[in-house]
């Protein structure tokens, strides 16, 4: 069963002012490690996940139509251009910069798919995914960042870093095996490029991918 794939990000003593740069920071890390460099939405959520955004524009969206991870959900509103630079989509969005609003952004990361169609063979593809990026203010959601973290990365289904319902040959094992790589390097890219100082990759559901990992690629007992 496939499960919903978090990063949370924190740092020490925070300010406000300082969110923009490490937002900016984060989203610039994708297009090294797989990802797109530029943004395709930001939305502005006050008070609570339950308020109607305040703010929110969609930039583009992914080159090819490709469609998002079934985790995150495109932005509504009209598609047009190629997005924004991350450090412009900060930007705008953080213009309205306020201690219990919380800032979205969506940006693409390709990884290996097992493509199934009606009447025909699966394939591998390597497609892009939208992933969200958000950062809270200290009060957002009663404090939600000191579980989510100053900023949470929404991968979206873990699938593609495990795929469960499919017989892995030895090709299948190789493109699990690369999302996976390109998953711990973004990871580690990201702590270190935005100066975290804690960080955890969780699920959902609350198992841990590397145990499950281990299990289906026959590396534990």
């Amino acid at each position: 069963m496939s499960d919903t794939l978090y990063l949370s990000l924190w740092y020490p003593n925070l300010r406000l002012e300082a969110l923009p740069d490490k937002l900016v920071a984060v989203l610039g890390v994708f297009a090294a490690h797989g990802g797109e460099a530029r943004v395709y939405a930001a939305t502005v959520w006050p008070v609570s996940w339950s308020e109607a955004p305040v703010f929110q524009r969609v930039y583009g969206r992914m080159a090819g139509g490709g469609r998002p991870g079934s985790g995150p959900e495109e932005g509504q509103g009209p598609h047009s251009g190629p997005g924004v630079d991350p450090k412009q989509a900060v930007a705008d969005a953080l213009e309205l910069l306020h201690d219990d609003y919380a800032y979205e952004f969506q940006i693409g990361w390709r990884l290996w798919e097992l493509e199934t169609t009606a009447n025909l063979d699966p394939r591998w593809v390597r497609e892009p995914r939208l992933v969200r990026v958000t950062g809270y203010g200290p009060l957002f959601d009663e404090g939600a960042y000191e579980q989510d973290g100053h900023i949470r990365i929404d991968f979206g289904n873990d699938a593609p870093f495990l795929e469960e319902d499919a017989d892995l040959d030895q090709v299948g094992a190789k493109h699990v095996e690369e999302n996976v790589r390109q998953l711990v390097e973004l990871t580690a890219a990201v702590e270190k490029d935005s100066g975290a100082t804690a960080r955890l990759l969780w699920s959902e559901m609350g198992e841990s991918l590397a145990q499950r990992l281990a299990a289906r690629l026959g590396m534990g007992n």
